[in-house]
């Protein structure tokens, strides 16, 4: 979509992805317009009733905790938004205690593994 979008309207002479008709600065007021009406599109008609992406700064917040979710190092995650990993586990140690039991499954799978080497390595000695 994104693609798209660069695609159709070029980017602004200093990388703004988003301009007026006029190649300016999106005042606010004008954007939280646009973002309205663009949730109105995009949206079905409960989903336009609930919090969903009610405000830009959703969608990253969205993003981010799907990255941890994922499985997506937290340090990387924290480089990827340009926080601070102190700031990343702030905002979001009460999802990062949602992830544990991927945790223990990683943490297990990889014991599995070594003990296998471990154990290929004993009969071969």
């Amino acid at each position: 979509m994104l693609r798209a979008h660069v695609e159709r309207f070029d980017v602004a002479p200093d990388g703004r992805l988003f301009r007026n008709e006029a190649g300016n600065y999106v005042d606010a007021a004008a954007y939280g317009k646009t973002w309205a009406r663009a949730r109105e599109h995009a949206l079905t008609r409960p989903e336009r009733t609930s919090d969903l992406a009610k405000r830009p700064y959703d969608l990253r917040h969205a993003g981010i905790s799907f990255w941890l979710y994922s499985g997506v190092d937290p340090a990387e995650c924290a480089r990827r938004a340009g926080q601070s990993i102190e700031v990343l586990f702030r905002h979001y140690a009460k999802f990062l205690d949602g992830v544990r039991e991927q945790a223990n499954c990683l943490i297990e799978q990889s014991m599995q593994e070594w003990g296998r080497v471990s154990q290929g390595e004993a009969t071969e000695g």
